[in-house]
């Protein structure tokens, strides 16, 4: 098996951890500045965000020449709006929202040159139960959507989330293997893996070749966001480890979240040079 150099893995940041004020041009400058290869963007269950989608072919023109620009592609969406509108839910309305905006977010994709979009492991409301009828439903409706997908040439992958349908890869690569599609992957969140208690290890080799992309952040126990790097339980270097043992070639993603009141910039970047010492300490991605 051969490795890559580490300056050869292709690491992005997220959209969130800049300040939500900044231009695009400004945002990813300092990720260029910062040494990241590219960003994700968010499309969340905020409406601000959710108006993205209904951009028109002149903002995605510029936002896609800024890009060009600046160096820094926009490889991955983080799809979370689906939080708010799931495509299981037993509430009508609610699932069909959910739909559109994961068509929507497959047609802002293919224009944008957005090459993976990552969909949040969510059949239901905060409040509702989840049950076999809403878990087959977000089955079904996700088959829907992905004939529009594969149509476009736009990968989906379901993420591991803190969920009952999704809190492993265990139970999200069920959908993968049910659907067997090569445009439905999986995004595995090995922060949130080792927040709900799983084996990530394990995890990662059981699943490496339906991995799309991964994202990479600290947790602790139960708790998903906001924890800085160095500060949670997760073991990056055995990760690492794994996922050079799989072949895995794939976008590494930093997931963080802005702090108006610190230097979110150095931040990020501080960020960049953690990760990249940890797959130093794990001696891997060499020639």
């Amino acid at each position: 098996m051969t490795g890559f150099k580490n300056e050869k893995l292709f690491i992005g940041l997220y959209e969130k951890a800049l300040p939500k004020h900044l231009e695009w041009e400004e945002r990813l400058l300092l990720a260029r500045e910062a040494g990241y290869n590219f960003m994700e963007m968010s499309i969340d269950e905020s409406d601000e965000r959710l108006e993205r989608l209904q951009w028109d072919k002149i903002k995605k023109k510029r936002l896609r020449e800024t890009s060009e620009k600046t160096g820094i592609p926009l490889l991955t969406m983080c799809l979370s709006g689906n939080r708010r509108f799931p495509i299981g839910s037993s509430y009508p309305d609610i699932q069909k929202k959910g739909i559109e905006i994961i068509t929507d977010a497959i047609q802002f994709a293919f224009q944008l040159g957005i090459r993976i979009v990552q969909i949040a492991g969510y059949d239901v409301v905060a409040g509702e139960k989840s049950t076999d009828l809403s878990k087959k439903t977000f089955g079904m409706n996700l088959r829907k959507c992905l004939n529009l997908a594969a149509s476009l040439g736009v990968m989906l992958a379901i993420e591991n989330v803190e969920s009952e349908i999704a809190d492993s890869l265990d139970k999200i690569v069920h959908y993968v293997r049910d659907i067997n599609s090569p445009w439905l992957q999986i995004y595995p969140d090995i922060g949130n893996l080792t927040a709900m208690n799983q084996d990530v290890k394990k995890q990662l080799q059981n699943y490496g070749k339906h991995i799309a992309a991964v994202h990479i952040k600290d947790t602790q126990p139960g708790i998903v966001r906001n924890i800085p790097f160095g500060k949670g339980i997760v073991d990056f270097v055995s990760a690492f480890k794994v996922l050079e043992n799989i072949c895995y070639h794939g976008p590494i993603l930093l997931e963080m979240w802005a702090d108006d009141k610190k230097d979110n910039f150095d931040i990020v970047k501080n960020a960049k040079e953690w990760i990249s010492s940890k797959i130093e300490q794990a001696e891997i991605y060499r020639n």
